[in-house]
């Protein structure tokens, strides 16, 4: 079987920006008829695309700045300390606030490269079904796939390595402080928050907002996302 063959089918089948879901389905099945390859074939090419995004993902994220420099995907304040951050702030002490972010964000730093490992293993673990369903399904079909498959052990190995790194830097110092201030202001409905559950959450919801974006660009331009990888694995034709 050639392997140009299998290239030029997985780049149609991802292909899935530039044409309707049912042209593809078309061009999926025409493909596989006149070429003679088999579903397989094209799962694997898929689960090699996919293989290419997760791990830029990990990438972009499992590094200083991976976070905290993307405001995409930036940790702030919890929604419920706006108030009390402002306030910190227009009392000058604003750096309080800032190294609490910065600490958010560099503990979801840390934890990324926990990703890498997840992800191979749920694409590892794709059946045949679920790779068709992803080629012929919308959008963020991969991306569900992930969340579906990789949240609980992402959350279960993230949260750890967070509340870890968070205390190696003193975060909850920092964040004492922070909660001081909040408490001596006059406000009678105060919630204990869970910074490790939030940071955790924030970090997995930044992680697979990256994937639905190398998703997208494996859909938009396949050449562009996986012909370094596929030329590797399909050098010895």
């Amino acid at each position: 079987m050639s392997l140009h063959k299998l290239l030029l089918v997985v780049l149609f089948a991802l292909l899935l920006n530039s044409c309707k879901t049912a042209d593809v389905v078309r061009v999926l099945d025409t493909l596989n008829q006149s070429q003679g390859l088999s579903q397989e074939t094209v799962s694997a090419g898929l689960k090699q695309a996919l293989q290419v995004g997760t791990e830029n993902t990990v990438f972009r994220t499992n590094q200083n700045g991976g976070f905290s420099n993307n405001s995409l995907i930036k940790i702030l304040v919890p929604e419920k300390l706006d108030k009390v951050a402002s306030t910190v702030r227009k009392i000058g002490l604003g750096s309080y606030v800032d190294k609490f972010e910065l600490q958010m964000n560099r503990a979801a730093e840390s934890a990324a490269g926990e990703a890498k490992a997840v992800f191979f293993d749920a694409i590892s673990g794709m059946s045949l079904q679920d790779a068709w369903g992803i080629l012929r399904g919308g959008e963020n079909a991969a991306t569900n796939y992930f969340k579906q498959h990789t949240t609980r052990t992402l959350t279960n190995r993230f949260k750890p390595i967070i509340q870890t790194n968070m205390q190696k830097v003193g975060f909850y110092n920092d964040y004492n402080k922070l909660l001081d201030t909040y408490n001596a202001l006059p406000f009678t409905d105060k919630q204990d928050l869970s910074i490790e559950t939030y940071v955790t959450d924030k970090a997995l919801s930044g992680l697979f907002t990256l994937v639905a974006e190398e998703e997208a660009k494996i859909r938009k331009d396949p050449v562009a996302r996986t012909t370094e990888l596929l030329r590797k694995v399909f050098s010895q034709q």
